[in-house]
């Protein structure tokens, strides 16, 4: 038998491949004339090699001496042969000179610990899992080379070893010791295999050792048990390649983790927790026909209702509808889309729907009349001040937990009471909201400013079929807008000097009148609307008239009339009641319109479409995945308990079981892809034109719009920090998975801090969004900008980047999360 010490203790002893460290060598069994060449494999497995020959020597495999002890006995044909063309320690005569053959690298893996400390995602206290963390066969990785091999053509073979659990107090690491060869090459991906029968969560990889520097992969994935799913976990290093810049060696992984996450060849069925497919699919699975049959949906996605594509589950088709999906417990979003275990605790479908359950009876059982919840005035202002009081709840810790930033919760010795946050308005002003000027300045600097338009065309038409809806002019006439304004002007000066603004839901909501108002188990009504609004010489506006329209039906004839603001007892409370209306409507349409369909239900298939189209080391995914966290559970969970039938939405919303069906009708009509950036969105509403000029390139309508003031200032920022990021497609950038913290430019992620020019860039961007917190203060606190500025008016704060945690009225998320 070859004795290994004698093989590495020659004058050229390979002390890096071996890793044993000897003060004295015996005679060598080699002579000047006989060489044996020792082809490190880099997997743990050395060869010896004739030099004279290409047959393969015995081989022998170098192991730690902490684990076994010398001799090593001869392994044969463990391994196929290695090419003889890479880069070889030769054993030669004490005149030859040391050769360095291979590099000593240390994979360090850190995994995410779990709230109580414990890796309890990946079952470390389970029997079998526990043996394979002792035996150190916990992960197994795969080094793999980003080139291919130059004189085959052919990829080289990976470099294996298996990780074990480290050792040292409080920490949640992974070891692994590998000997790369010096002809390896550049280190372009791993290939992760998880040993445990329960998948876990790795967050970062470090491979110690290399004479540049260290090199960080983040995975910030799950990794399936190969026990569920036996294909290896790619990871590419954070270097970002577009497709045509793909080094040899890659290509093939790229086009591979693609596939997967398209799920080519994957059967169609119910996807698995583990699963990291990316599909498209309709929303058919709003409805439960199977339940009962008032609870059947229509589909959405159809060419006669219109709706971007969700995330396709495999659930099976209902019963009693083939087109529609049923329902069940949890709703399938690829494993790295889910929540974090904090913000699962936080927002889960089983914590809202208890405390949905737990809270709504017992507010419902402190209103003195079911029928009315708010009989009078008070009983409203009682939920900020007075609170409700709630009977003993055994699972009221939850209360806290679920809804920290809408309710406060208060328990004494004697009760318990339910307390909701009071808006900063009525802080500042508890009867603002019964005031014009505070209606007004809402269109302007409330919760939806994006509805406002400028009035380009005069009468006021709708466009529907007036055989189905009745006659399409407005009932607000020109002598109305002329007695309103007080002489100020003409009409047609007004219309001339951009003065008139409109805010029209009527062709939006006039569908749906008669068919809201047959629902029989849910007390609404509906009507078609339109708010008509007058610029005033000191910036802010002035309510002209409301309209609402019933259209025909029932033998009855088109309804609608015109109220404007009235100075007498019965026309000042219809004035007051036109206004509940209208609220009520925009209040709809920004929730189902704005916020769900616009925010949430279209950013889904570019999610999709990006993980399907994009490799993870492709620049512009790199760029957009941190704004991608968490919006398809939340979307999920919204088709869940949110948006389903006989859900929160349907039960609070006038629109009652069409309120979904109508986001698709406001889908078809309003939505375009080339005008949802702000600029373009202005200029669409007639709210801003271009002007090289002005600030930011637009000249706005309504100089004093805090929403445009300080949307564009935001908007500038960021654009000039996707700017600078298109170095990305040339230069090696580092790119984390989305990253902790919650507010845009808040904190610099990791992996920008090792390129310069990115690292200059962003740093750039956070300067800026610091200088907008200083210009939003100062434009707040300007006595001439009277939207946002004044007695009982609380300052306009939404597009401030940064926040504390609670009901704050500011701060820019990262991504689509709530």
């Amino acid at each position: 038998m070859l004795n290994t010490s004698q093989t590495i203790c020659h004058t050229n002893m390979l002390k890096p491949q071996a890793n044993h460290h000897h003060t004295k060598c015996p005679q060598s069994l080699l002579t000047g004339q006989h060489k044996v060449v020792v082809v490190a494999a880099g997997d743990g497995i050395t060869r010896g090699v004739d030099s004279r020959s290409a047959t393969v020597a015995p081989t022998v495999r170098f192991l730690s001496l902490k684990n076994h002890r010398l001799p090593i006995k001869l392994n044969l044909g463990f391994h196929a042969t290695r090419p003889s063309h890479q880069i070889m320690a030769i054993a030669t005569d004490k005149s030859s000179p040391t050769t360095t053959t291979s590099t000593k690298v240390k994979a360090i893996i850190t995994v995410q610990v779990t709230m109580g400390g414990l890796l309890s995602s990946i079952g470390i206290t389970k029997g079998l899992d526990d043996l394979t963390d002792l035996l150190g066969k916990s992960i197994l990785l795969e080094l793999v080379a980003a080139d291919v091999d130059h004189e085959t053509g052919l990829a080289k073979d990976t470099i294996k070893h298996y990780a074990h659990r480290s050792t040292k107090l409080n920490e949640t690491k992974y070891e692994a010791d590998f000997e790369v060869p010096i002809d390896f090459g550049e280190i372009g991906a791993i290939l992760i295999e998880n040993e445990h029968h329960k998948e876990m969560y790795i967050e970062s990889i470090d491979l110690q050792g290399f004479p540049n520097g260290i090199i960080t992969i983040n995975p910030n994935s799950w990794v399936h048990s190969k026990f569920d799913n036996p294909e290896k976990r790619i990871f590419f290093t954070n270097k970002s390649y577009l497709p045509s810049q793909t080094p040899s060696g890659l290509k093939d992984l790229r086009e591979k983790d693609l596939a997967s996450l398209r799920g080519d060849g994957v059967p169609d069925g119910p996807r698995k927790k583990h699963d990291r497919i990316y599909d498209y699919d309709v929303y058919n699975d709003l409805g439960d026909p199977d339940k009962k049959p008032e609870l059947a949906r229509p589909v959405l996605g159809t060419k006669d209702l219109p709706y971007p594509r969700r995330c396709k589950t495999g659930r099976h088709r209902t019963k009693s509808d083939p087109l529609s999906e049923s329902r069940s417990s949890g709703v399938y979003v690829p494993r790295d889309e889910a929540f974090s275990e904090l913000k699962n605790v936080t927002f889960s479908a089983k914590t809202v729907y208890s405390l949905m359950h737990a809270v709504l009876p017992s507010i419902r059982t402190n209103m003195l009349d079911k029928e009315l919840p708010f009989p009078h005035f008070k009983s409203i202002d009682s939920l900020f001040n007075k609170g409700l009081h709630l009977p003993h709840l055994e699972t009221k810790g939850f209360i806290g937990n679920a809804m920290p930033r809408l309710l406060k919760f208060v328990e004494d010795t004697q009760r318990n009471v339910l307390l909701f946050e009071t808006p900063a308005s009525l802080h500042r002003d508890k009867f603002s909201w019964l005031k014009d000027s505070e209606f007004c300045r809402q269109t302007l600097a409330g919760l939806n400013p994006c509805g406002i338009q400028l009035v380009k065309e005069w009468p006021l038409k709708s466009i529907l079929d007036p055989e189905v809806y009745g006659p399409p002019e407005s009932a607000i006439t020109k002598e109305m807008v002329e007695q309103v304004i007080g002489g100020l002007m003409p009409l047609e000066q007004a219309l001339e000097q951009k003065k008139l603004f409109i805010i029209d839901y009527h062709d939006l909501l006039m569908p749906y009148v008669n068919k809201v108002r047959e629902i029989k188990d849910m007390r609404t009504t509906l009507y078609g609307s339109r708010l008509l609004m007058f610029l005033t010489p000191s910036g802010t506006l002035r309510p002209i008239a409301i309209e609402l329209v019933r259209p025909p039906g029932n033998g009855k004839p088109q309804w609608k009339q015109a109220f404007t603001p009235a100075w007498d007892s019965t026309g000042a409370w219809l004035w007051k009641l036109a206004k509940m209306h209208f609220l009520a409507h925009d209040t709809g349409i920004h929730q189902l319109v704005s916020h769900w369909l616009r925010t949430h239900a279209c950013t889904e298939p570019y999610i999709i479409a990006t993980n399907r189209q994009l490799s993870a080391m492709h620049p512009i995914y790199r760029l957009l995945h941190p704004h991608f966290r968490y919006t398809m559970e939340i979307n999920a969970l919204a088709r869940e308990s949110l948006i389903n039938s006989a859900g929160i939405i349907e039960t609070c919303f006038s629109p009652g079981k069409y309120s979904i069906e109508m986001s698709s009708v406001a889908y078809g009509l309003l939505w375009r892809f080339d005008q949802q950036g702000l600029p373009a969105d202005l200029i669409s509403r007639g709210l801003a034109e271009e002007d090289p000029y002005s600030p930011h390139g637009l000249k706005l309508a309504i100089e004093d719009y805090p929403y445009a003031n300080d949307g564009l200032v935001l908007w500038d920022a960021i654009k000039g920090w996707l700017q600078a990021s298109q170095i990305m497609s040339v230069l090696d950038v580092l790119s984390t998975h989305s990253p902790d913290e919650e507010y845009m430019g808040q904190k610099m992620e990791p992996s920008f801090e090792l390129e310069p020019k990115i690292k200059t860039a962003y740093e750039v961007f956070a300067g800026r969004l610091k200088e907008l917190e200083d210009i939003i203060d100062a434009r707040n606190a300007d006595p001439n900008l009277k939207n946002r500025h004044g007695v009982g008016i609380p300052p306009y704060q939404l597009l401030k980047p940064f926040s504390k945690p609670g009901v704050t009225g500011m701060g820019v998320p990262n991504s689509i999360s709530i």
